[in-house]
């Protein structure tokens, strides 16, 4: 199963790359927030780094910024971006979180944005989280987020999927329809209450979660957690 999920989900982000990149530019407030924390000696590592739109500003930050992405498009599309500055302190490894390719206790912080939903599998997800817990520093912080499971566009399909129970309750396809593509993602969108657990069981303590809205109206479509190693 896992070399299927990885073989799957680095087909369907080298496709939607491209497009993603046009219209995924600008960074979130709440992780510009999050990166100022840092200290400019630190380490981080931005796991999911997609384009790079939070990994340029930790870079910018901290004095080491390490990119990882199951997809080796949007690496290339980063190393075409740094080619046009002046950086030196970032690096980019292709790999699968849920198997990160660094040493126990060696990073000062994490962003994990909008990437923990997209691995396909429970056991899948917790062990990246177990990962980030692994490869903290006994002082070191994370940023992880994930869609909620009860925002505007889909709570509705899932008060349907509670009924019928196809498929494990939270996954869905959400598909990229921009550009003329139309390619289905998977996602596993949580309630909040089964996003603290699964960070609680991982080691991470957690200091603080926020519900939020970026696109919704009435109801939160992201949560947002501070975590520190337990």
């Amino acid at each position: 199963m896992q070399q299927e999920y990885r073989f799957n989900a680095q087909n369907t982000w080298d496709i939607i790359a491209d497009s993603f990149d046009t219209t995924r530019q600008k960074p979130w407030i709440i992780c510009l927030d999050f990166i100022r924390t840092l200290r400019s000696t630190d380490i981080v590592a931005d796991l999911g780094c997609g384009n790079g739109r939070h990994l340029f500003p930790c870079a910018q930050q901290c004095s080491s910024a390490i990119g990882v992405d199951i997809s080796q498009r949007f690496l290339h599309i980063i190393q075409a971006k740094l080619r046009q500055t002046s950086y030196t302190d970032i690096t980019l490894i292709h790999g699968d979180v849920v198997q990160l390719p660094f040493a126990d206790q060696s990073l000062d912080a994490v962003l994990f944005i909008a990437s923990l939903h997209n691995i396909q599998g429970r056991e899948h997800r917790q062990k990246a989280l177990r990962e980030v817990t692994r490869v903290l520093k006994p002082t070191g912080v994370a940023l992880i987020s994930v869609w909620s499971r009860w925002q505007d566009k889909f709570y509705r399909h899932f008060l349907k999927q509670f009924i019928t129970r196809n498929r494990d309750f939270g996954d869905i396809d959400i598909w990229w329809r921009q550009h003329n593509l139309n390619i289905p993602r998977f996602y596993h969108l949580y309630s909040k209450g089964e996003f603290l657990q699964e960070l609680q069981g991982s080691g991470l303590e957690v200091e603080r979660i926020e519900s939020v809205r970026i696109h919704s109206r009435r109801f939160p479509d992201n949560y947002f957690a501070v975590v520190k190693k337990g």
